[in-house]
């Protein structure tokens, strides 16, 4: 009987469907689809089948995985607390916040999906390693990249929750463990970021609500005229060019 596929099984299913999808969109033809129940005496197409179908199952959890381990997480919430301080209320949009932060993540994690394709999807689709070895060497890119924005005591805090002896090295800690340690990791990483962000923006609305209330003017709101102020800031300042290179420059990127 085949063993049970691990969670990190999972995760590496949904990069691999990830890496492949590209190269098969740019095919020069596309295969015929056929719908329909036969016998067969060929093994090899019945597995094919079902990692077929087992992939795009998969894909349903890709939205999931993308908030886990990649560094999707710490740009959408410094993007967030970016939004709030400034007080803007629709603009920009939150889907183009996400969408932004989507294809920063990308470019990010570049290097990471180039060594998975090096190390596990090319020899896989040349049939020089099996199903379960590419996934092995696919999450060593992925680990590698968590472990390097984990910190150590939440690495701890979740290796007491899982009541596991101290491990001699990062090999011996489960990706079960690395997952939750480097999400929480990346969203203190983010509020300290956020932070920063909030300082400036919070001068001038007491500059801004000071003046006011030395001019008598209690009744009219200070976000009113703080707003335009915050807005030229930003502009002279360039913000989207320093607060996008900063976020991509804290990954080592």
């Amino acid at each position: 009987m085949r063993k049970a596929l691990r969670p990190a099984t999972y995760l590496l299913l949904v990069i691999l469907a990830l890496t492949l999808l590209p190269k098969l969109s740019l095919a020069a033809t596309l295969p015929s689809i056929q719908v329909g129940l036969t016998e067969t005496d060929d093994p090899k197409q019945m597995a094919t089948i079902i990692e077929i179908l087992l992939v795009f199952t998969v894909l349903s959890m890709a939205p999931a995985l993308l908030l886990m381990t990649t560094s999707f997480t710490r740009l959408v919430v410094v993007f967030s607390f970016l939004k709030n301080a400034m007080g803007t209320q629709q603009m920009p949009p939150s889907q183009v916040l996400i969408a932004l932060s989507l294809f920063l993540s990308l470019f990010i994690m570049t290097p990471v999906f180039s060594k998975i394709n090096t190390a596990a999807v090319q020899p896989y689709m040349a049939e020089k390693i099996g199903l379960e070895e590419a996934f092995q060497e696919a999450l060593k890119p992925m680990r590698e990249f968590m472990f390097k924005h984990t910190r150590q005591k939440d690495l701890g805090l979740f290796l007491s929750f899982a009541k596991l002896e101290k491990p001699q090295n990062k090999d011996e800690i489960p990706t079960s463990v690395l997952i939750p340690s480097f999400m929480i990791s990346e969203l203190k990483t983010a509020f300290q970021i956020g932070f920063i962000l909030f300082l400036p923006f919070l001068v001038i609305d007491m500059v801004v609500a000071s003046v006011l209330l030395s001019m008598g003017m209690m009744m009219l709101p200070p976000v009113m005229v703080s707003l335009p102020f915050k807005l030229l800031l930003f502009v002279l300042v360039d913000g989207w060019y320093l607060i996008v290179g900063s976020l991509v420059k804290s990954f080592g990127v």
